[in-house]
């Protein structure tokens, strides 16, 4: 398998290019994370990239890093520039050698690198999906990338963590065994692959 940090790349790229498809006036969309619209959840998706940049590059106690960040007038340059400044933590020497403050996974606590580029790549995944069926599209990863997202995605456990606020996935939904692995990893997550908006 590639290393874990190309498949990463290569997943928030499609991130990259579907927010590129964003207007300024569809940030009022319905998505499908229950309570959020598009506005909301681009701020959610940039801030997060942010955070995991800073805590790849070392921070251990700003709980700020994390914070959303709005998107403004453009979402496509805003959310780009979170995603290149991620790439590029991502991309220094010996980052797999670090551990990473995850604040908000199991209570919190210091992660192997590895683990945290994983985590970002399935929510990379999750969220290019969320934005594309907000705007009615569609988005493609290619096999490699969706093969790491769905061994990572089956370990996440699907518990009462899942019903507390603000937790990252709903519980799990039932797919047809012959799914497709995007699917699948939706619906590990708590997404219906055949949202469509209201």
């Amino acid at each position: 398998m590639s290393d874990i940090r190309v498949l990463h790349r290569r997943a928030l790229q499609v991130s990259v290019d579907a927010v590129n498809r964003v207007r300024p006036d569809q940030l009022a969309l319905p998505t499908p994370c229950a309570e959020w619209d598009l506005g909301r959840l681009l701020a959610h998706m940039t801030g997060q990239n942010h955070g995991f940049a800073a805590v790849a590059r070392g921070e251990t106690s700003d709980l700020s890093v994390w914070r959303d960040r709005p998107v403004g007038d453009d979402p496509g340059g805003a959310y780009a520039a979170s995603a290149r400044d991620l790439a590029a933590a991502f991309a220094e020497d010996g980052l797999l050698e670090r551990r990473f403050w995850l604040p908000e996974i199991r209570e919190g606590g210091m992660f192997p690198a590895t683990l945290g580029v994983s985590f970002h790549l399935v929510d990379s995944v999750v969220h290019a999906w969320d934005v594309a069926r907000s705007l009615g599209e569609t988005v493609a990863f290619d096999d490699e990338v969706l093969a790491a997202a769905l061994r990572i995605a089956e370990q996440v456990p699907d518990g009462e963590n899942r019903e507390q606020p603000g937790a990252a996935f709903k519980h799990g939904l039932a797919v047809a065994a012959e799914a497709s692995r995007l699917d699948r990893i939706l619906g590990l997550l708590g997404r219906a692959p055949d949202w469509k908006a209201a």
